[in-house]
């Protein structure tokens, strides 16, 4: 009975002196949920939309390591690597159902992966990769917007599809690839 009666003089005596009790009693505004039954606001006059994420991709020092861990370790259906001499690199696609991730691995001391692992020993997230309906439209808006790319026009990517990547200083600081869907 002691302890609450001394509870209720302290919280009684920091209510007079502006404590913390009318801090307590203000009212906190109500945050909504976002609710995905709700369609996005509308762009006036977009020739082009995002799609869903293709991929996320990370640089490996260690592909075939890298390789078996999402195979053997984790149990994921993963692919042979396959390399792309026009980006300088060599993918394994691991397929997680919804998406995808892209083990990325150099295939020579001028890869922008090799740069890339040079700074980040132990590999780790490179870039994501986002589709759209029509990647042409998308560059063209996207350089009206002054989002800069790293190349001047679309290549083909690992999938057989175009893509671009966009500058990460326009984008957060996140490396973003648009693949045509």
């Amino acid at each position: 009975m002691a302890r609450v009666l001394r509870a209720a003089t302290v919280v009684t005596a920091a209510a007079r002196v502006g404590g913390f009790l009318p801090r307590l009693q203000t009212p906190v505004p109500a945050v909504r949920a976002l609710s995905t039954s709700q369609s996005p606001p509308q762009v006036a006059h977009a020739v082009w939309s995002l799609g869903q994420l293709n991929h996320v991709a990370v640089a490996v020092p260690d592909l075939e390591k890298a390789r078996a861990f999402y195979r053997d370790v984790l149990g994921a259906q993963v692919s042979e690597a396959v390399p792309l001499p026009d980006h300088g690199v060599s993918v394994v696609f691991v397929n997680l159902g919804n998406t995808k991730m892209e083990l990325l691995h150099p295939l020579g001391d001028d890869s922008p992966i090799a740069g890339f692992l040079k700074k980040n020993k132990a590999g780790g997230m490179h870039h994501v990769c986002i589709e759209v309906d029509n990647i042409n439209a998308a560059v063209a808006d996207l350089k009206e917007k002054k989002i800069r790319s790293l190349s001047e026009e679309a290549k083909i990517g690992a999938h057989g599809k175009p893509v671009i990547f966009l500058h990460p200083k326009d984008c957060g600081g996140v490396l973003v690839e648009l693949e045509q869907a």
